[in-house]
């Protein structure tokens, strides 16, 4: 009886270390594009980008159509991708350090909102990093103070010192100043080394490979928030001058220097890919591939990117300022799905922990507002996806956003307050995607559930809510002069 159990025990005990490493080497790749629109990636509808990587990677992968940022403008949905929690419960609710200056006589003043990333949270890279990850972050981070590039109390709080063990590019800015080297190296901290002419997405990627050959027989996690396709609109000639030629009228997307930047995003993106595939580690790598916020889209004119059928874009709180690509590969799951289900930011940090094997959160007083998506990766129906999502900005942007508060029920309404004077919209996201038809009048019952809802959230969250400002001028100009009606000349913070 012992002889034939012997071979079992072995076959056990070969399979549990298998088991064993598997779990050990069950790394990730997030990949945060800078104001990348809805389509801007052919398998998402776009008529002008070519981009065979990105596409690749959602037919063998997942392509969520309802996928949101935490925020319409950077920093707090980058907070929210490393801590898992609403931009509303950090108080990191704008770009740091915001319009502050850029505005006069507005009606609201601002709250006093963190413009940093608090040291007492625990960053996913942390977690990982105390379960024996090697962790990096290349690229744009922007959770830092305002201040002098390497003041000390600004160093603090780069990524070394919230769990990453490399930080290449990582500092508080939020867009280099060119492309193209010299440019980003200059007055910026921690941005690599290149030689004259380098294009800053390639040398990222470069350096991100490097980092892979270093810890390829090691879990590791590797954080790859591109500058890209953030302005300044700057793409390698080459491409922009093949894509002016390709341009044709009727056309969705015409904007061919950022057609450009969009494929060199593409090739980056391929040459990670490929690397792990000949690496044999493309099996054991969750790879996740979405935006920061809408594409930069100023009243719908096209004239960057064209987020439509998406009302607006960047700084917005309608669709194409909320929503972006999402497209995730998870080894072992069905190729080519198409989800509907809403996710939003928050989602990554649960995801990755369970995907890694960590289980739950290591700081206790760290409220995950985010769900493990784990489940839908693998095709899965599951009612407890069913739920409202929010987002909450105080603040006033050029791209025309007030301070307001915003929730898209379950069902697919959308209600926005904004916090001047209680004025609200909504619509019916399901039948009416672009956000044309306000039914505030037509639902009031929908509404005032909708306003219970969010306003029980609000609470929960102790969001920070804009405030009268007692100096404001009704019969003076809401903006100081030329600047923000030279970018939108439409835009009237007294509305």
């Amino acid at each position: 009886m012992r002889i034939h159990l012997l071979p079992l025990l072995i076959t056990f005990l070969i399979a549990s270390f298998l088991s064993a490493k598997e779990q050990e080497h069950r790394n990730v790749i997030v990949f945060l594009v800078d104001d990348w629109g809805w389509t801007d990636a052919a398998v998402l509808g776009s008529d002008l980008f070519e981009t065979p990587n990105i596409d690749r990677l959602a037919n063998e992968g997942a392509r969520f159509t309802d996928a949101y940022a935490a925020c319409t403008v950077c920093s707090p949905t980058r907070a929210a991708m490393m801590t898992g929690m609403y931009p509303a419960r950090l108080n990191v609710t704008d770009w740091i350090a915001g319009h502050t200056t850029r505005f006069e006589n507005t009606p609201m003043d601002e709250p006093d909102w963190t413009q940093y990333l608090d040291h007492n949270l625990t960053t996913v890279a942390e977690a990982l990093n105390a379960a024996g990850y090697k962790t990096a972050n290349i690229g744009k981070w922007h959770l830092t103070p305002k201040g002098e590039p390497g003041a000390i109390r600004v160093r603090e709080y780069y990524p070394e010192h919230h769990g990453f063990d490399i930080n290449i590019g990582g500092n508080q800015y939020g867009a280099p100043g060119s492309y193209f080297f010299p440019g980003w190296h200059n007055t910026r901290w921690n941005m690599p080394i290149g030689r004259e002419g380098d294009y800053l997405t390639d040398r990222l990627t470069d350096e991100a490979l490097v980092v892979l050959e270093a810890w390829k027989d090691e879990p590791f996690f590797i954080y790859m928030p591109y500058y890209t396709v953030h302005t300044p609109i700057q793409g390698k000639q080459e491409y922009t001058d093949y894509y002016a030629a390709k341009i044709k009228e009727g056309m969705r997307h015409t904007n061919p220097t950022y057609a450009a930047m969009v494929q060199s995003l593409d090739e980056s993106i391929g040459r990670i890919t490929q690397y792990l595939e000949e690496n044999g580690l493309m099996d054991n790598t969750l790879i996740i591939l979405t935006g920061d916020n809408g594409g930069l889209d100023p009243n719908d004119s096209g004239s960057i990117t064209d987020n439509a059928p998406l009302r607006n874009g960047k700084g917005s709180i309608y669709e194409g300022g909320t929503r972006v690509p999402g497209i995730v590969h998870l080894p072992g799951a069905p190729d080519g799905l198409v989800i509907e289900t809403p996710i939003i930011t928050m989602d990554f940090y649960p995801t990755i922990l369970n995907w890694a094997g960590v289980e739950g959160h290591p700081h206790h007083n760290q409220d995950v507002d985010g769900v493990d998506i784990l489940p839908l990766l693998h095709g899965q129906d599951m009612p407890d996806y069913e739920r409202d999502l929010f987002w909450h900005y105080p603040h006033y942007h050029t791209q025309g956003a007030r301070p307001y508060t915003a929730i898209r029920s379950a069902e697919g309404y959308k209600l926005i307050q904004y916090h001047k004077d209680g004025t609200e919209e909504l619509y019916h996201l399901p039948t009416d995607i672009g956000e044309k038809e306000d039914l505030v009048d037509m639902l009031p019952e929908k509404v005032f559930e909708l306003r219970q809802r969010m306003n029980q959230w609000r609470d929960a969250m102790q969001a920070q809510m804009a405030i009268p400002n007692p100096d404001y001028d009704a019969s003076k100009p809401t903006l100081p002069p030329g600047y923000a009606r030279r970018n939108n000349p439409t835009f009237d913070v007294g509305n």
